[in-house]
């Protein structure tokens, strides 16, 4: 008994760190110079495409990061799609018939898009991933759930509005965000900018749960750890470059800190790479001003960023933490007497 319960231990453990500081022996150079070899690659013949892209790399870890970097590189986000696919799943969401059948006629839309244009949404860059790397066999799965971004209204975050992937590397499940991933579209004009962002690659599960909840809470990876709805609704804004940087986000735990006049607001952060004191600074704004500062007290040790600020005056506070010109996370604190 006391064997299987070390076992189960273990598992447990090691499924909870599971992220891609596991393969830091692996530099993925050359998997990304296969993706980048098969660039403009048309989607017409998945098996053609992921044998392309698999057949000259040795383990799973490579092979899958040649099929996430093609996609991520190559599907561009088509946020008019996204928008009018959230609009119609708001409008419908009381109508189980009417929002079955808007579901089942915008997936045919979605993957239209995707084979003709190489446009899509989270759902298509999801399906996307899922069926490379099934055809180069490693498990993979789409996770579908609620995830936040600064521009959404938590208000209205009351039906599923993100998809992403589950894969199964060396015995173990790891998450990553091919959406995210890919580059950043522009709300204003519909035009998308190819960025990789390598944080959504294999992401820690921990920072994942900050703006990640999945349907089902297997897939949060965190086991017992997983945070409720609520929590995941109150917790602060973080932003695609705190993936780059950080592994976890400790505190605040929430968006919104009230406190009274000259008390502390702790920052704590776990780094994912090293982190200058001199390149961490803080944007406060209010409604008549905006200062950049350099907080006087910032710690790091043991892999963790500290910070201890001080307000010393009342008033409702934006506070903005910026990693050198890089936007990492947002709250809001509010002072009083």
């Amino acid at each position: 008994m006391n064997t299987i319960k070390y076992i189960f231990l273990f598992i447990f453990v090691f499924q909870l760190n599971a992220q891609k500081s596991d393969f830091s022996t692996i530099t993925f150079e050359k998997a990304d110079r296969i993706a980048l070899e098969y660039k403009n690659e048309k989607l017409t013949n998945l098996p053609e495409l992921a044998y392309k892209l698999t057949s000259d790399l040795t383990t799973d870890v490579e092979r899958f990061r040649a099929i996430f970097k093609w996609v991520c590189s190559n599907v561009a986000n088509d946020y008019y799609l996204y928008s009018k696919n959230m609009r119609k799943r708001q409008r419908y969401k009381n109508d189980s018939v009417r929002l079955k059948d808007w579901n089942d006629e915008f997936k045919k839309v979605i993957f239209q898009k995707l084979r003709r244009n190489n446009r899509t949404i989270c759902t298509g860059y999801a399906y996307l991933i899922k069926e490379l790397a099934n055809l180069a066999n490693i498990d993979c799965e789409i996770v579908h759930g609620f995830a936040k971004t600064s521009t959404i209204n938590i208000e209205t975050l009351d039906v599923p509005n993100h998809s992403w992937n589950a894969v199964k590397l060396s015995g173990k499940w790891y998450l990553c965000d091919p959406t995210w991933a890919s580059g950043i579209p522009d709300p204003e004009s519909a035009q998308f900018e190819f960025q990789f962002n390598d944080g959504f690659f294999l992401s820690d599960p921990n920072i994942f749960a900050v703006n990640h909840f999945p349907v089902d809470e297997k897939w949060s990876l965190l086991n017992d750890d997983q945070p409720s709805f609520n929590t995941f609704l109150d917790a602060p804004i973080i932003y695609n470059k705190a993936y780059t940087y950080f592994s976890n986000h400790n505190a605040p735990k929430k968006l919104h800190t009230d406190i009274r006049k000259n008390e502390h607001v702790i920052f704590k952060l776990q780094l994912l790479k090293s982190v200058k004191k001199e390149d961490v600074n803080l944007l406060i704004d209010t409604t008549f001003t905006s200062k950049k500062i350099h907080p006087e007290s910032i710690s790091i040790k043991d892999q963790s960023l500290t910070i201890d600020y001080t307000f010393d005056t009342t008033g409702y506070y934006d506070v903005h933490l910026y990693v050198k010109d890089d936007l990492i996370s947002t709250y809001t604190v509010e002072v009083n007497k």
